[in-house]
């Protein structure tokens, strides 16, 4: 007799072996796939840190100044034995600061020396930042940052000789306080420190500690700053009420510093800059958070005679009070902004001392423009990353052609109203650089 069959309801015994064998290729196929993927990752990120390093490792040279002085630097660091510091953290600590002075040099700079067998030798180019301070930045900033995310700094060539004599052509030159903003270096703003030397002016930056990312002293002592005392991390409540409380603080080292150059100029004890700074033809500029104090400066001291605030927002007395000194404002393109309520304030705040200056005013946008189209960072910083920020909207505007029209329309505006020159000049500029767009009130 037959053996029945089983019901057709029913599985066949071993029927469901063939499942695990089909799930197993699947398992083998996903994991491959993953591997595959690890390695197509792992690959480009390799590659993308070649791409980095070589583009770490590509020398800089900044823009050739416009004017017809070749540049000297030289430094200082001062010290002010009549007030503390605030935000050392030993109390009773004196205030001091490290000077950067870029001016009319009497000796050709290397570059110009090499090119013409007539021009001075024994320039000795000036370093873009010296070897202690590159490495005191590196360790602060960590190796992504400063291997591959920024240009080698010992490979940036700057136009400024180190320490030679003042230019006899002219008996003395007017006096320009630079100031960076944030933690940022003096150095960050040489580009334009150079091209406005290069036009017959002593520019004159400093570094202070606790409020300088990085700040080496004359006793190789490294001072770095607190996060406690960094603006830029905190949320814009905090961040006004920082920058109150810091503005002050920093106004009162550019008048420590204007007073020393000063004695500088009456005795100085190497005889190279006696009598060389005109200190009655003052000016200040500054960007971001150094705006706010080229503003508030030219609030509080008469001895400034005009100054130019770059993409700062202003704090301190001077919203309310505003200003009797020509003074300009460039402005980065904040259109994106324009909904922003703390922009909206911002805006308003500078639309508020602009309109009550009595005379000698300039306010001007950079269409395409981002905070740092005026400073070298945009020519330092690696060039795929700022490539890709701009695929982002950080800024279309090439950083070379950036530093152009902030170069120009600095040394244009103290020509005008530190030298007297004709206030027409101050039209030409936006001829030649229609990204400039002027705000009218």
């Amino acid at each position: 007799m037959p053996e029945p069959r089983p019901p057709s309801d029913l599985p066949l015994p071993n029927a469901g072996r063939k499942f695990p064998g089909i799930a197993w290729r699947i398992v083998k196929f996903v994991i491959k796939g993953l591997a595959a993927l690890v390695v197509f990752v792992v690959a480009g990120l390799v590659v993308l840190l070649a791409l980095l390093w070589w583009d770490h490792k590509t020398a800089t040279t900044l823009p050739e100044p416009t004017g017809h002085f070749s540049v000297g630097r030289t430094t200082y660091t001062w010290v002010n034995d009549a007030e503390t510091d605030e935000l050392a953290p030993s109390p009773g600590a004196k205030r001091e600061v490290a000077v950067w002075m870029w001016y009319p040099s009497a000796t050709a700079t290397p570059a110009a020396a090499s090119a013409a067998t007539s021009a001075p030798t024994g320039a000795a180019r000036a370093e873009y930042l010296p070897a202690p301070w590159r490495v005191a930045v590196a360790q602060h900033s960590g190796v992504l940052l400063s291997d591959f995310l920024t240009r080698d700094l010992s490979r940036v060539q700057a136009h400024s000789s180190t320490d030679p004599e003042v230019s006899p052509e002219q008996r003395s030159y007017p006096v320009v306080i630079m100031r960076a903003g944030g933690g940022a270096l003096t150095t960050d703003f040489t580009t334009l420190a150079e091209d406005l030397a290069s036009h017959g002016y002593i520019v004159v930056g400093f570094d202070a500690p606790y409020r300088t990312i990085v700040v080496i002293l004359a006793d190789n002592r490294v001072v770095t700053r607190p996060p406690a005392d960094d603006p830029e991390s905190l949320p814009a409540g905090e961040l006004d009420r920082l920058a109150n409380k810091l503005l002050p603080i920093w106004t009162s080292d550019t008048k420590f510093v204007a007073s020393q150059l000063e004695r500088l100029n009456a005795a100085d004890p190497s005889g190279k800059f006696t009598g060389r700074l005109d200190m009655q033809r003052l000016g200040m500029f500054g960007h971001s958070f150094g705006g706010a104090q080229a503003l508030q400066f030219c609030h509080d001291d008469p001895r400034c005679k005009a100054g130019i605030d770059i993409d700062g927002a202003p704090y301190g007395s001077v919203v309310q009070e505003g200003l009797k000194q020509p003074f300009m404002f460039i402005l980065s393109d904040h259109s994106r902004e324009q909904s922003d309520l703390a922009s909206k304030q911002i805006g308003a705040n500078l639309q508020s001392i602009y309109g009550r200056l009595p005379n000698g005013r300039l306010f001007i946008t950079i269409r395409g423009a981002n905070h740092f189209s005026f400073s070298d960072q945009m020519l330092l910083k690696s060039h795929f990353v700022i490539r890709l920020l701009r695929l982002f909207g950080f800024g279309r505007l090439d950083g070379r052609r950036g530093l152009a029209i902030t170069t120009e329309y600095v040394h244009t505006f103290f020509d005008v109203y530190l030298k007297d020159a004709p206030p027409a000049l101050l039209n030409k500029p936006s001829q030649r650089y229609p990204e400039v767009q002027p705000v009218s009130q």
